[in-house]
């Protein structure tokens, strides 16, 4: 499995606070089944990281992870906070994005109301990025205007969601809008936005089977992360494994409304 947003490094966000920590959680992530983790630590007002502070502590932890002979792949990245993506050079942009290819994380903010996120996301990809959401099921704006997400996938955003939302960690009104994203097919990656290796622990397959959404899995967390890596072709679901996930999810969903 690929974990697409993890703050696995330490000492730098509201992730691990200590090398041993991000150790911590690498092992946990690799109990989980996590072979590679795309390190994305805030870009924000809060923690204004740059590609500095980010590869010192990417270099840092790679030999710690080496030394304790943790079989884990850790490659650079950032979750990127849309406020601050209007504030970024392109050549700022670019150090940041997934893998050292065209992707960016962004982050969608906790605010009521869509306005202003077109404009910025529409400038990332005239400047020739592409767009991966974070947690856009999360977000109070999305679920008042569902439509605006919608928008945005027709033009060629991807959804990355958060497997805790799965399970309910974030409250029943995301749960139910997450599985009504699965209903609609708007999701395209799940990833854990784990945090340490206790409260926002590394887990994403679990929360995929609680929903009934294992037939999903090796899209969601294989084939799509490696194809954003690549720079490759993103790939639609097997027609028969979306049909069931979706259904799934529809069940799901309509049960707990």
């Amino acid at each position: 499995m690929i974990d697409m947003h993890c703050h696995l490094l330490p000492g730098i966000d509201d992730g691990p606070a200590t090398l041993e920590c991000s150790l911590a959680l690498a092992r946990a992530a690799v109990a989980q089944g996590t072979t590679m983790i795309v390190a994305t630590p805030h870009v924000s007002p809060r923690y204004p990281n740059d590609a500095t502070t980010i590869g010192r502590a990417l270099d840092h932890l790679t030999v710690a992870l080496a030394d304790a002979e943790i079989p884990l792949e850790v490659a650079g990245g950032a979750e990127i906070a849309m406020t601050q993506a209007i504030e970024l050079s392109a050549d700022d942009l670019t150090t940041l994005t997934l893998g050292e290819g065209p992707w960016l994380l962004v982050e969608c903010p906790f605010v009521e109301a869509v306005s202003g996120f077109g404009p910025v996301l529409s400038d990332l990809q005239l400047l020739g990025y592409r767009i991966l959401l974070a947690h856009p099921e999360r977000c109070p704006a999305f679920r008042r205007e569902p439509d605006a997400l919608r928008s945005f996938v027709a033009a060629g955003m991807l959804v990355s969601i958060t497997a805790g939302s799965l399970a309910g960690q974030f409250g029943r009104e995301v749960r139910r809008f997450t599985l009504s994203l699965f209903a609609e097919g708007l999701v395209h990656n799940v990833a854990s936005d784990a945090h340490d290796n206790l409260r926002r622990g590394p887990s994403v397959i679990a929360e995929l089977e609680s929903a009934g959404l294992t037939p999903l899995a090796d899209w969601l967390t294989i084939a799509v992360p490696e194809a954003i890596l690549a720079d490759g072709e993103i790939p639609q679901p097997p027609r028969t494994v979306a049909n069931v996930g979706r259904s799934r999810a529809r069940r799901w969903w309509s049960t707990r409304r």
